[in-house]
């Protein structure tokens, strides 16, 4: 069990305010709370975030809600009426990090915009996270991570090379925009030390983290005048690279980017005959000859168990992996060993298990203090911190400022 009430990460001390929803802007500060940060998120009085609605439910608890508010507290706070947001420029003083994920101009609507922010708080950094950025001619256009997936290149190459355009089964382009987004706050922070204590604005858009990794579609467009065709399992830039059945009807994934592999998996099939082929030498070549080469490693691996093809694979030096569920990665050794999941102690439905932080850090480790909490759970601490009584809190409920 790692659960820990006190923040152990390099960015202890740094205060951020979530006022994000859904899930890129949510999880930049679900990152940043693993490594330090002391994060409030903010959400609507009576309009919580619609991420406590996704995913299934135990015992009327939202699962998903529990990993991606984790090491939060929670406020409740109406930005768009005059005493939320009076109430949020006075938390603005003291903070680090500002997320919001609104329509470009709804900020400055509510005379929240960086320009009122920053004269309260010079560094203050203020990361604002939209489907196409705050200007342009789609910037006002409402958008989801499916439809920059559908955008960036991602549905155009996924899939069958038959079949139409693929979409992930789940949140692609925000969780790449939400490591993307943790990134850039780290930078500005770093900038700030530099840069006598001045904070900025980080224009984070939806599609630009997942056009890069998508690939080099747009270099080929503009160099080559080609555009990437859909391939399935296989890759343009390697073979054999694909997905084989074993005789005991699990799947395995073998990828062969390194000649040295392609080679030690050709010998290991028995079919050493083609690594002199004058095309085996480069993988965009190889690629050209899948068919073959698929042939001979998936005769070979239909023909064994996954136990016996994973173990041959280790002790030829070539690279395989199982196709997993999630439940087959919380019984991995390797996950297991180096705490890829961890057990967290719930209020609510005890201990869990969930995904660690991202990264081990030799001297500054992150760690989770408590899971997501309930809505507006914090609000009174929050608002007695910044000199509200009781009777005033009890106004605040009653308005549906807070």
């Amino acid at each position: 069990m790692t659960t820990s009430s006190e923040p152990t990460g390099p960015l202890k001390g740094i205060r951020v305010l979530d006022a994000s929803t859904i899930l890129a802007g949510p999880l930049v500060a679900q990152i940043l709370g693993d490594f330090g940060a002391d994060v409030v998120k903010i959400e609507h009085p009576t309009r919580p975030d619609g991420m406590r609605g996704h995913g299934l439910e135990k015992d009327g608890q939202p699962l998903w809600w529990k990993m991606l508010s984790r090491n939060k507290k929670t406020l409740t706070l109406h930005l768009g009426s005059e005493e939320g947001a009076e109430i949020f420029k006075k938390l603005i003083v003291d903070v680090d990090v500002v997320i919001e994920n609104f329509r470009p101009g709804t900020f400055e609507k509510w005379g929240l915009g960086y320009d009122v922010l920053s004269k309260l708080n010079p560094g203050l950094i203020m990361l604002r996270v939209t489907g196409f950025g705050q200007s342009g001619p789609y910037s006002k256009r409402p958008a989801f991570g499916t439809l920059v997936e559908s955008m960036s290149g991602f549905a155009h190459l996924t899939g069958s090379a038959d079949g139409p355009p693929t979409l992930p089964a789940f949140g692609l382009a925000d969780s790449i925009a939400g490591v993307a987004g943790s990134s850039a706050v780290s930078m500005a922070l770093f900038n700030r030390t530099r840069n006598a204590g001045k904070g900025q604005v980080i224009d984070l858009d939806l599609l630009s983290p997942i056009m890069t990794a998508v690939g080099p579609g747009i270099i080929y467009a503009d160099q080559l005048g080609i555009d990437q065709k859909r391939s399935g399992n296989r890759s343009s830039n390697n073979s054999p690279r694909n997905l084989y059945l074993t005789s005991d009807d699990h799947w395995l994934a073998i990828s062969t980017s390194a000649n040295s592999i392609a080679e030690r998996v050709l010998e290991l099939v028995g079919h050493p005959e083609v690594i002199a082929e004058p095309w085996f030498a480069t993988g965009r070549e190889r690629a050209k000859h899948a068919d073959l080469l698929d042939r001979y490693v998936g005769d070979w691996i239909r023909a064994r168990t996954r136990d016996e093809v994973i173990a041959a694979f280790e002790a030829a030096g070539a690279a395989v992996a199982p196709v997993y569920k999630p439940s087959d990665l919380l019984t991995d050794p390797q996950v297991e060993s180096i705490g890829m999941t961890t057990t967290v102690d719930d209020a609510d439905l005890g201990p869990m298990r969930m995904q660690n932080v991202m990264w081990r850090m030799s001297e500054t480790p992150g760690n989770i203090r408590h899971t997501g909490r309930a809505h507006g759970a914090d609000t009174a601490d929050i608002l007695h911190d910044l000199g509200f009584d009781e009777a005033g809190i009890a106004a605040l409920h009653a308005r549906n400022v807070v």
